[in-house]
């Protein structure tokens, strides 16, 4: 228990600060030994005319593992491990509610283009979260997806993400 909780206040459960600490240093261990196994085959050694493609990145994938294998130790096995609580429910909840429908949004912009996904999303937040108005919502969020295609695919003549499926291939753009 939080030697700062008050006695009246229900205990707070969540996922441990240790744990996140523990998580993190995985994943970039896991990425210095990609850095390692690719630095490798290029070729991480010491050819006739100087380094290899791979020399440099090799020892970074080699620092990076070994920080990683540090970082782990220290937040499973180390004397001032953090067992405060990292994130409760709630606060998981909302960043979830958050992150969640922006993942959904990037994949949505591989299939119907950054145009027609940002209206999307533009719109579902502030149905959803902001609590506007439907009306309001769609028309602000055509509005504005209108817009940055006017400046940027007609204006600045700078193309973005069309998507696969290519919704608004009828304007010729």
């Amino acid at each position: 228990m939080d030697m700062q909780q008050d006695a009246g206040e229900p205990e707070r459960r969540g996922v441990p600060t240790f744990a996140m600490e523990a998580a993190v240093a995985l994943i970039l261990l896991a990425l210095g030994l990609v850095v390692l196994v690719t630095s490798f085959k290029l070729g991480a050694g010491w050819t006739t005319d100087g380094p290899g493609a791979g020399y440099f990145p090799f020892y970074v994938g080699l620092i990076l593992c070994l920080a990683s294998a540090g970082a782990l130790y220290q937040a499973l096995l180390g004397k001032k491990r953090s067992t405060e609580i990292f994130v409760d429910s709630e606060q998981l909840r909302r960043v979830l509610v958050v992150l969640l429908p922006a993942l959904v949004y990037v994949l949505a912009v591989q299939f119907v283009g950054i145009y027609v996904a940002s209206a999307v999303y533009i719109a579902g937040f502030m149905i959803l979260l902001g609590k506007f108005h439907k009306g309001k919502s769609v028309v602000t969020a055509l509005v504005i997806s209108v817009l940055f295609f006017l400046l940027f695919e007609v204006w600045f003549k700078v193309p973005l993400a069309k998507g696969s499926l290519d919704p608004l291939a009828f304007l010729g753009y």
